[in-house]
């Protein structure tokens, strides 16, 4: 007696896979609950939810700035294969390759000390109003 198995396709867990790329773009569900105008709440039962309707999906991912098939199709297995197996901090640069990426790095320190910069400018400013009312 043969019998023949078919596999079922994996359904995902699409609340699972929004939770996962809200994390991984940093978002926090309270952040992401504001720009929705819902509750931390709502958003942590949508996480829990095996399947979301279509129309608040798409809210939720453009609030995201990712597509809805991003969030219904993520993989996480695939997502931690490609990061260990496309290690950019082993990456040479080609001669003749263009630095533009490179040269568009930006250093936090030096944002800091510009952000300061702008705010003494400022401070003195105000010190100037304030001697010239007198």
């Amino acid at each position: 007696m043969e019998t023949e198995t078919m596999e079922q396709p994996v359904k995902k867990h699409i609340g699972q896979n929004l939770q996962r790329v809200r994390v991984y773009l940093g978002v926090k569900q309270d952040a992401l609950a504001s720009d929705l105008n819902m509750s931390q709440q709502t958003i942590s039962k949508i996480e829990q939810q095996e399947d979301i309707e279509d129309g608040l999906l798409k809210q939720i991912a453009d609030a995201l700035g990712v597509s809805p098939e991003l969030i219904r199709s993520f993989d996480l297995e695939r997502s931690v294969y490609n990061i260990n197996h496309h290690n950019y901090r082993e990456a040479t640069i080609s001669e003749g390759a263009t630095t533009y990426a490179i040269s568009q790095q930006v250093n936090p320190v030096d944002k800091i000390i510009e952000l300061y910069e702008r705010l003494l400018q400022s401070e003195r400013e105000k010190i100037d109003i304030l001697k010239e009312g007198k």
